[in-house]
């Protein structure tokens, strides 16, 4: 999905830049055909009121304007009348950043989980421990720990990893959902178009942020020290009201693939080996 909205997002740049283009192409080609027939019949005029001077009687169709132009001017017209956008699309650039901010979360995860699967015997050591409930089982539990105490280590830097990785993973992950809130807004966009438009500039020439502190997304211009504000808390006017409660966040967790197919919810043994693994 992330690489089909990639793919859509320079598509659209692409498209943009095309439209204008041709039709900087296919209209200088026709008044360039055009100048030089202004030039031709310039000169016969004043050749033949002269008498002092001849062409070769074939330059007239160096004039000529081909079919091929004039179709390719009326398409190139029809085309930049109908989706040019001259101030540019706020909605693919809210977009474009998300995917960034989707691409950097990715990289967050890949850590995260290679840091979990380094230190994820603690798991082990804490289902053994739960699970002895005699003395016997205990003693079994030690001679384990005796056994494997410098495996069963964690290091500080694992930990300081697995930290930061949490941080980044929560940071990407809060601006890619407030870009893409925005521009899923009909409401938002217009008002940020609005703005651009007033500004007198393009959406691509824009600063766009979100601000977690301040809890929006703003909009600053190249041409003005203005900002358009985009609150998303509770936000009547374009219906944004995106924060939730810890709560929220850890039982939109525990439904998650990536929650149900790790080890804490399958269980050390299952998720490492694949065995003892019981119907969840």
């Amino acid at each position: 999905m992330k690489k089909t909205l990639l793919s859509l997002l320079v598509l659209s740049s692409v498209a943009q830049s095309n439209e204008y283009d041709s039709l900087l192409e296919s209209s200088t080609a026709i008044v360039d055909q055009i100048n030089t027939g202004i030039l031709l019949v310039g000169a016969g005029i004043e050749y033949a009121h002269q008498g002092d001077a001849l062409s070769d009687g074939t330059l007239s169709s160096k004039a000529h304007i081909q079919e091929a132009q004039v179709q390719a001017y009326n398409k190139a017209l029809t085309d930049f009348a109908t989706n040019y956008q001259p101030y540019g699309d706020v909605k693919a650039v809210l977009e474009a950043q998300a995917m960034e901010e989707l691409v950097l979360m990715d990289e967050a995860v890949g850590t995260f989980t290679e840091v979990v699967v380094d230190m994820i015997a603690v798991q082990e050591v804490a289902e053994k421990v739960q699970e002895a409930n005699t003395p016997e089982q205990e003693a079994e539990v030690q001679a384990f720990v005796a056994e494997t105490v410098e495996v069963l280590k964690i290091e500080q830097e694992d930990v300081d990893t697995y930290n930061q990785s949490v941080d980044d993973i929560e940071t990407h992950a809060n601006n890619a959902s407030a870009y893409l809130a925005v521009a899923n807004s009909e409401e938002a966009v217009l008002f940020l178009e609005q703005g651009i438009e007033n500004a007198n500039t393009t959406a691509e020439q824009t600063n766009i942020f979100y601000d977690a502190n301040a809890q929006w997304v703003s909009m600053g211009y190249n041409t003005t020290r203005n900002l358009t504000i985009v609150a998303l808390s509770g936000n009547a006017d374009m219906g944004l009201d995106l924060y939730v409660t810890e709560t929220d966040v850890l039982a939109a967790g525990s439904a998650s693939e990536f929650f149900t197919t790790g080890p804490t919810h399958l269980g050390y043994s299952c998720f490492m080996y694949n065995t003892g693994c019981s119907e969840l």
